[in-house]
């Protein structure tokens, strides 16, 4: 059997028998950059989940094979409005309900992607994502591997995680560690309206599967200008979105700006100069930014919602201490979630990390 140019999915032996339903080269997934910071064209005010909207709906223009499902995505326009509208600009072919299985969701997704489509499945939850774990990870994770080279998977899965919602256990988990352990798993979480546009392109037109984890209390937290224009966000590099010199505070998805709050505080109280450094990309660790950050402060902190055991906060700290052990001049400190289940209602602004708890786990890292 053949594949197509790059190798995502297998092309059709009889292409030429089969008409439409053939798939027999690669879509272009030629990348739009552009320098964010010194963008002055056209923009438009977007959340969050507007920048996800826009993103998808751009992608669903540009490239007849993306395709978008899930529970709801189309008449309902997902459970957080991410899709809607889109089922009516491009149809039902194109966005397509499903029925209410995540193991099926994304299974299809990577029949689809081996036949040549890019579908971008959507979890209502991330905590509703356990029924596809095995999908994901004995299958769409595997592919590349397992066909060394030959097939590989340009699908994305999108999965709104973290707290804002109250709501008891499936709707507020942050369980990002387990897909970042995965091999073959890229993991991405914006923080930002315009990172939201940018990394779902760049999450479509990655030849891999790459999941995309949106925090609910950022979806309608704040709007700012975002680019009219298409445009990706690199996976693999972080964001330094506070440059400082006395102690780094590593971060991402909701976190990020109570991060931000809290070191504007530090520097006008305390003089204590905070660089913030949103991750932005899981899997792969943009291990460059962080040990340039360490090496210049000294100092670390990792702020994150999920339980703090074996989180994505510990390797953060384990790949400082690889690359930037003898810069340090103090313990990295970490402000995470409990090591509990997310509790509901008003005891989820305990669980949370929030400003106090932030700044007591600087302070901690600055005054060792």
């Amino acid at each position: 059997m053949s594949t197509t140019a790059d190798g995502a999915g297998p092309a059709s032996e009889d292409a030429e028998s089969t008409g439409d339903d053939a798939v027999d080269e690669e879509p272009d997934v030629a990348t739009d950059t552009i320098d964010l910071d010194a963008y002055d064209g056209p923009t438009e005010s977007l959340s969050l989940v507007e920048g996800v909207r826009d993103g998808l709906e751009l992608e669903l223009a540009r490239d007849d094979s993306v395709v978008v499902l899930g529970e709801d995505v189309g008449t309902n326009g997902g459970v957080f409005r991410a899709t809607e509208h889109l089922q009516d600009e491009f149809g039902p072919n194109r966005v397509i309900d499903t029925p209410l299985a995540e193991s099926a969701i994304v299974g299809s997704s990577i029949g689809l992607a081996l036949s040549g489509m890019r579908p971008v499945a959507e979890m209502q939850f991330m905590g509703f994502a356990s029924p596809a774990y095995d999908q994901l990870v004995s299958h769409a994770a595997a592919m590349r591997s397992r066909s060394h080279g030959q097939y590989t998977l340009p699908m994305v899965v999108r999965m709104p995680y973290g707290g804002g919602i109250a709501a008891p256990e499936h709707h507020s988990e942050s369980r990002e560690a387990a897909f970042v352990h995965e091999p073959g798993l890229k993991v991405v979480t914006p923080s930002t309206p315009t990172d939201a546009k940018g990394l779902i392109a760049a999450a479509v037109r990655d030849p891999d599967p790459v999941i995309v984890l949106e925090p609910k209390r950022l979806y309608r937290a704040f709007r700012e200008d975002v680019p009219e224009k298409p445009y990706t966000v690199p996976i693999g590099e972080a964001s330094v979105r506070r440059e400082g010199e006395d102690v780094s505070l590593f971060t991402w998805g909701a976190s990020t700006q109570p991060a931000l709050a809290v070191a504007e505080d530090l520097a006008e109280e305390n003089g204590i100069d905070v660089e913030v450094v949103d991750l932005r990309s899981l899997s792969p660790l943009d291990v460059d930014t962080i040990a340039e950050s360490v090496k210049k402060t000294g100092r670390a902190a990792v702020v994150h919602e999920a339980p703090k055991t074996a989180g994505v906060g510990a390797e953060v700290v384990a790949t400082i201490n690889e690359e930037a052990l003898y810069y340090l001049e103090a313990p990295v400190t970490r402000v995470t979630g409990f090591d509990t289940p997310v509790p509901l209602s008003t005891l989820e602004d305990f669980y949370l990390p929030q400003a106090l708890r932030i700044r007591e786990g600087v302070l901690k890292a600055v005054e060792a």
